[in-house]
């Protein structure tokens, strides 16, 4: 079990009975642009998302891969979410899509606490809320924000006698940055902790970035960019071969995508993945997998040693792989964790963690 004292350096809270996301100390994380009074939490910032094509004006208002944190000796609170917007994804339980979840602790030691989430439609604007037992003793709280619905607020009571304290930091304060697709984004997890994203960077104790893109991430340079200007990243994921419209597409993108990060951050690790859910379509699976390949041939044969591939075509496994998939395409909760399970293994290895 994960465990934290008060730190010297920041003013702890005592007697405190509710404390609102975007107000210390609870701190943000996985976001570009919060203006809490405008009831704005988006993972991309306003002027990015006005050079994009249109659909990203609801994407990138998304707050998936956002995360509330903060530290606390209470052994109970609750956790009261208020959504903005409503709308239905066929590929998710209406809890999965619009719910956040709770976990305790840092690291592998991390575990799931509960959800917050609407059991029914109707939940736009209407408070919902868990309560959670956590025990005595100063730990770590992290809530990972919806994964489709935009956040019009979020808070925390705690008994007056709790005590209440900024997080400590991420063992890697800088972010872990995906860029893919609709699974990157976690279509279609139970809960947002549990998509792959999440998970790998909960267990390197990292802060990371979801830009993951349903139905769009196309390689466009605009987020290469925004990607790139970022003054410290641990490392990059390459993950956007599935939504690419066409090989072709993805033959003149996803190279200079990788190398616009690339000359921003010549030190970090890279990993480039393919899609998972190779089986419907294997032949095209293949091609676009012999793209992204060449991507790595190439920046491996310019002397690149912190580049890494990832062969879709084996996160699944090969027992069980009917189980991994809801509709052959999106993942289960099986299919995250095998995708977690090796996304993990290659980025601690690049990363030359124990």
């Amino acid at each position: 079990m994960a465990t934290v004292g008060v730190p010297d350096h920041h003013e702890s809270v005592s007697g405190t009975t509710t404390v609102r996301m975007g107000e210390p100390p609870l701190s943000l994380h996985g976001l570009s642009h919060v203006d809490a009074r405008a009831q704005e939490f988006w993972r991309l910032p306003p002027d990015l998302i006005a050079s994009l094509p249109e659909p990203y004006e609801r994407l990138g208002r998304r707050p998936a891969g956002g995360r509330v944190r903060f530290a606390t000796n209470a052994t109970s609170f609750t956790v009261r979410l208020v959504l903005k917007t409503e709308s239905v994804d066929p590929t998710m339980a209406l809890p999965a899509a619009a719910g956040a979840d709770v976990y305790i602790g840092a690291g592998m030691g991390a575990r799931f606490v509960g959800q917050v989430a609407p059991r029914a439609y109707g939940y736009a604007g209407v408070p919902f809320e868990v309560s959670i037992v956590k025990g005595p003793g100063w730990e770590t709280v992290t809530i990972n924000l919806p994964r489709n619905e935009q956040i019009e607020s979020l808070e925390v009571d705690l008994p007056p006698s709790a005590r209440l304290t900024v997080a400590p930091s991420y063992r890697h304060a800088a972010p872990i940055v995906f860029y893919g697709s609709s699974i990157t984004e976690g279509a279609a997890a139970p809960r947002p902790g549990a998509a792959y994203t999440s998970t790998v960077a909960r267990w390197l104790d990292s802060d990371h970035l979801n830009y993951g893109f349903s139905g769009n991430a196309q390689g466009e340079q605009a987020v290469a960019a925004h990607i790139a200007a970022h003054d410290a990243l641990t490392a990059f994921v390459l993950d956007y071969d599935h939504n690419a419209p066409t090989v072709e597409h993805l033959d003149l993108t996803h190279r200079p995508f990788f190398e616009t990060v690339r000359a921003a951050h010549p030190d970090i690790p890279v990993l480039i993945m393919t899609r998972p859910e190779v089986d419907a379509d294997p032949e095209d699976s293949a091609r676009r997998r012999d793209v992204a390949m060449e991507t790595f041939l190439t920046a491996r044969a310019d002397g690149d040693r912190q580049v890494w591939f990832l062969d879709g075509h084996e996160l699944f496994g090969t027992v069980g792989r009917e189980e991994c998939t809801i509709d052959r395409l999106h993942p289960t909760s099986l299919g995250f964790h095998r995708m977690a399970v090796r996304v993990h293994a290659v980025l601690k290895r690049a990363l030359n963690l124990n």
